[in-house]
């Protein structure tokens, strides 16, 4: 299909930064997408209304014989993101223990470990740096005991002041590396992704039944050829719970107007799929898996620790289907193929910055995996996943 209009709908992961920050990123790297092209790129400025929980911004692309207009809707909830920040650090700390012992328990670290084992290494990096932090703190607080029992202060001021450099330490490397390790970001996100599997954010469902409004209403308006529903990172598991609940909505989504699409990327599922208690996650899986009228596609690449490649969500979850599979597609990226430079390895264990490799710019022409193409190109996901020549064959301006 040659698109000439698209409505992408991206579901922000667990990212307190929101809009401003997103914006910037996304008008920059488009523009060098452009550059890299060739083309004639215009990006409007966000619009929002009031009532809604959503920003947009439009997008007019040109090539070498085609148009396409996007108009690129942002859902907002860092609100919410931004309140589980204000939590308090020691709350933080006690329940990311608390929230690791249960996944040894229950079996989902486990279960994490096996299916890749590089995210398992990166679910227990809290865990380990806190360890690694006590064990500094009770370095030098056993230093202080020493020198004020050796300077003859009477009890119990050298246990007392052991005590207090133990805290003191333990607090200063908590807050003075918290830009580097991004320790208690952690800690909010793995708790809260926790609470979400189990059922405990009425917060969080309740803003995802309101954006699935929006797939339902986006789809009846039919101002697009193409609807692609994007979640990146967390994103990805909150945009499968958004197209599961707009399918419950209106069991006739994609079935007429616009062609629906899910593309989820650098997905970590298991994250709650994997939970005992996630079963309605796991259902969502299965329902998506079956439908016909729309369509999933899935990128994963091994290249960056923090999403699960390999990774089949359906097999990978140990779902039965009883009807015929039609999603998702799932498709491997190579960041070699993205990066130019011979500083392959140094860029690829910059992990965070890798991770958003996903929605950034390429730096290399006419790779099939390209996000701004995806959402301002000519050709459709669906071909772009099935039949990626054709799709790079589109956007250079040849028949399909």
């Amino acid at each position: 299909m040659q698109v000439k209009r698209r409505h992408v709908i991206y579901v922000q992961g667990y990212d307190p930064r929101g809009l401003p920050e997103y914006y910037r990123t996304f008008r920059g790297e488009y523009r060098r997408t452009c550059e890299l092209y060739g083309l004639k790129g215009d990006v409007g400025r966000p619009s929002e209304e009031s009532e809604r929980f959503a920003t947009t911004w439009d997008l007019k692309t040109r090539g070498n014989g085609w148009q396409v207009e996007t108009t690129y809707e942002f859902l907002r909830w860092e609100h919410i993101i931004r309140k589980d920040f204000t939590r308090p650090a020691w709350w933080k700390l006690i329940n990311a223990v608390g929230s690791f012992l249960r996944s040894l328990v229950n079996g989902l670290f486990f279960r994490i470990l096996r299916a890749h084992w590089r995210f398992g290494m990166f679910l227990a990096y809290p865990i380990v740096l806190m360890l690694i932090f006590a064990f500094i703190s009770l370095l030098l607080g056993a230093a202080a005991l020493t020198s004020a029992t050796m300077l003859g202060m009477p009890v119990p001021f050298p246990q007392l002041a052991a005590l207090s450099v133990i805290a003191g330490a333990f607090i200063f490397l908590l807050r003075s590396t918290e830009a580097q390790t991004y320790l208690l970001y952690l800690c909010d996100d793995g708790i809260s992704s926790r609470q979400y599997a189990l059922g405990l954010r009425p917060d969080w469902e309740k803003r995802m039944e309101v954006f699935a409004g929006y797939v339902v209403e986006a789809a009846r308006a039919a101002a697009a050829d193409e609807i692609v529903v994007v979640g990146h990172s967390s994103g990805s598991f909150l945009a499968v719970d958004v197209m599961a609940r707009a399918l419950a909505r209106d069991p006739e989504l994609g079935k007429h107007g616009p062609r629906v699409m899910l593309l989820t990327i650098g997905a970590n599922l298991p994250i709650i799929g994997f939970n005992p208690e996630a079963q309605w996650f796991r259902d969502q899986i299965a329902r998506l898996a079956v439908e016909s009228s729309i369509g999933w596609v899935d990128y994963q690449s091994r290249h960056d620790i923090m999403n699960f490649s390999p990774f089949d969500p359906v097999e990978g979850h140990r779902i039965k289907l009883t009807q015929p599979r039609h999603n998702p597609t799932v498709n491997h990226v190579s960041f070699r193929d993205l990066w130019v430079g011979s500083d392959f390895t140094r860029r690829r264990w910059r992990f965070f910055r890798a991770h958003f490799q996903f929605v950034m710019a390429n730096e290399r022409l006419w790779i099939p995996y390209d996000y701004y193409m995806i959402c301002c190109g000519p050709a459709d996901l669906a071909t772009r996943a099935a039949k990626p020549e054709e799709a790079v064959a589109a956007s250079k301006g040849k028949d399909p």
